[in-house]
C-alpha cells in the first residue's frame, strides 16, 4: 500500500509541474503583444491606442496637397548627396526618441515643430502654388471709399478668433483717420491642419466674413512651412482685387501697431515708387540645426547667407511695389520659410529693403544695464511702429494706454505726434536732445531719423 501512495504523490507532483510549464509558456507567448502598451515609446496613451496622435508629440506637417508616396515621371530624382541628407536625417530623428526612452523631465518642453518634415515630399510638391480661394472679398477695396489708402493685411488662424477680435476693435480699425486717409483691413488664413481643434471653423470664419467682411481663406492647409503659400496668395489677391491700394501693411496678429505713426511716415512717400520698409535682417545664415523650428537642409538651400529680408511681424511696403513682387515671385521657386523667400522675391526686382527702428519685430529688449525696467510702457511704444509678440490683453492694454488722455510722457507738448512731427534742420536739432535725453532717463538707444 505504501507504494500506491508513493506513486500517487508522484503523479501529482508532475501533472503540478506541467501545468506550471503550461502557464510560464503561455505567459511568455503573450508578452511580446501585450508588452508593447506599457513601453513602447514610454509615454503611450489612448489617442495612441486609437490610432491618433499622442498629445504633446510632434506631428508631421502636412505639405500642399496629398499625393501618392512614389517617384512621379516627369520630375527630377535627389542626388545620392541629398538622398543621404535625408536618411542622416531620419537617423538623428530615431536617436532622438530612443534617447527620449530613458529621460525623465520633470517640466513639460515644447518639441520642435518640424523635426521629422519631409523636405524630399516638399519637393515633389514644391510647383503646386494655385489653391482655390475659398472666402473672398471683392468689393473691400472699392465701394464708397474707394480704393484704401492703407491696406492692413494680418496673417491668422483659424483657431485665433480671440487675436482677431482684439485687432479689429483696437490698432486694426478699418475708418477715415488722418487727413482723410482711407485704413481698409483684412485677415488671411487657410484651412486648419487639424480640423478638430476647432469644431464648425468653417462656420465660425463664414459667420465673420459676413459680420466684419474681412476674410479671406484660400484651400491650403495652414501651416508654419505653407506661410509662403499664403504670401503668393495675397499678392495675388492684391493683383486682382486691390491693385490701387497706394501702401500695404503686413504683419502678425500677435503685435501692437502705432499706425498714427505709420501716417505719418507714409505722408512723406511717392505712391508710385518703390517702398519697402522693416526690421531688415541682412547676412544671416540659414540654421542648420534639426531641432530648430527654422531648420533647411542643404539640399534645399546651399549658400551660405540669405538675402536681406524683413522680419515678419510686421513691414510696410507701397502698392506699386506689391504688384511687381506678385510677378517677382512667381519666377522664384516656393522657399519654407516665408520671410526669407520675400527677400528672395525683393532680390529678384533688385530692391534692397529699408531698414527702420521703429519697427521691434523681436520684441523691446531691456537693457542689460537697467535688467528691471519696465518695457511695457506706453511712454515706449508710442515712439514706435511695431512691437511684437504681445499677448492679447497685452495688446488691448497698450491700445487704451496709449490713448489715455491723462498720459504724459516727460512733458511734452505735443502728445499725439512727437517721432514725426519735425520738419527742418533746427527742429530736428532740437528733437535730438529731446530725444538722448529721454535715453538718458531710461537708460536704452533711442532711434533718432536723420
Amino acid at each position: 500500500m505504501r507504494r500506491v501512495y508513493i506513486k500517487g504523490d508522484i503523479v501529482c507532483a508532475l501533472i503540478l509541474l506541467m501545468l506550471l510549464c503550461l502557464l510560464l509558456y503561455t505567459q511568455r507567448r503573450l508578452t511580446p503583444e501585450w508588452g508593447t502598451l506599457h513601453i513602447e515609446q514610454g509615454s503611450t496613451n489612448s489617442r495612441t491606442l486609437l490610432g491618433g496622435t499622442p498629445i504633446g508629440q510632434d506631428t508631421k506637417p502636412v505639405s500642399h496637397q496629398k499625393i501618392p508616396p512614389c517617384q512621379p515621371e516627369g520630375q527630377s530624382k535627389l542626388t545620392v548627396q541629398e538622398q543621404s541628407e535625408v536618411k542622416s536625417q531620419s537617423k538623428s530623428i530615431t536617436q532622438t526618441k530612443a534617447k527620449s526612452k530613458f529621460k525623465h523631465s520633470t517640466a513639460a518642453t515644447v518639441s520642435p515643430t518640424h523635426t521629422s518634415f519631409d523636405f524630399k515630399d516638399y519637393l515633389r510638391k514644391i510647383d503646386q502654388r494655385d489653391f482655390k480661394l475659398l472666402i473672398d472679398q471683392p468689393t473691400k477695396c472699392s465701394g464708397k471709399e474707394g480704393s484704401p489708402y492703407l491696406l492692413i493685411a494680418i496673417k491668422s488662424l483659424a483657431v485665433d478668433f480671440d487675436k482677431r477680435q482684439v485687432v479689429r476693435s483696437t490698432w486694426g480699425q478699418e475708418g477715415v483717420f488722418q487727413k482723410e486717409l482711407n485704413v481698409k483691413r483684412v485677415f488671411l488664413l487657410g484651412v486648419p491642419e487639424n480640423r478638430t481643434a476647432l469644431l464648425l471653423w468653417d462656420k465660425l470664419l463664414a459667420f465673420e466674413s459676413r459680420i466684419y467682411g474681412d476674410v479671406l481663406l484660400w484651400d491650403f492647409e495652414d501651416t508654419f512651412f505653407n506661410l509662403t503659400l499664403k504670401e503668393i496668395h495675397f499678392l495675388q489677391w492684391v493683383n486682382m482685387s486691390c491693385p490701387k491700394a497706394k501702401f500695404i501693411f503686413k504683419g502678425d496678429a500677435d503685435v501692437y501697431v502705432n499706425f498714427d505713426n505709420i501716417l505719418e511716415m507714409l505722408t512723406e512717400k511717392e505712391v508710385d515708387k518703390d517702398l519697402f520698409v522693416g526690421d531688415i535682417i541682412v547676412h544671416a545664415k540659414p540654421i542648420r540645426r534639426r531641432n530648430s523650428k527654422y531648420f533647411v537642409p542643404e539640399f534645399i538651400y546651399g549658400q551660405g547667407i540669405y538675402p536681406s529680408y524683413a522680419g515678419g511681424g510686421g513691414f510696410v511696403m507701397s502698392g506699386y511695389t506689391a504688384l511687381k513682387l506678385h510677378l517677382a515671385c512667381k519666377e522664384v521657386e516656393l522657399y519654407p520659410i516665408d520671410d526669407v523667400f520675400l527677400g528672395m522675391c525683393l532680390l529678384r526686382i533688385g530692391l534692397q529693403p529699408a531698414h527702420h527702428e521703429g519697427f521691434r519685430t523681436f520684441g523691446i529688449v531691456r537693457p542689460s544695464a537697467a535688467p528691471h525696467l519696465q518695457v511695457f510702457d506706453p511712454c515706449f511704444y508710442r515712439e514706435l511702429m511695431v512691437v511684437h509678440s504681445l499677448t492679447v490683453p497685452q495688446i488691448w492694454l497698450m491700445w487704451n494706454l496709449l490713448h489715455d488722455p491723462n498720459l504724459h510722457c516727460h512733458n511734452r507738448q505735443d502728445p499725439t505726434n512727437f517721432l514725426f512731427q519735425w520738419r527742418n534742420k533746427a527742429a530736428k536739432t532740437a528733437k535730438k536732445q529731446v530725444m538722448e535725453r529721454v535715453a538718458q532717463d531710461y537708460g536704452i538707444k533711442v532711434f533718432v531719423e536723420h
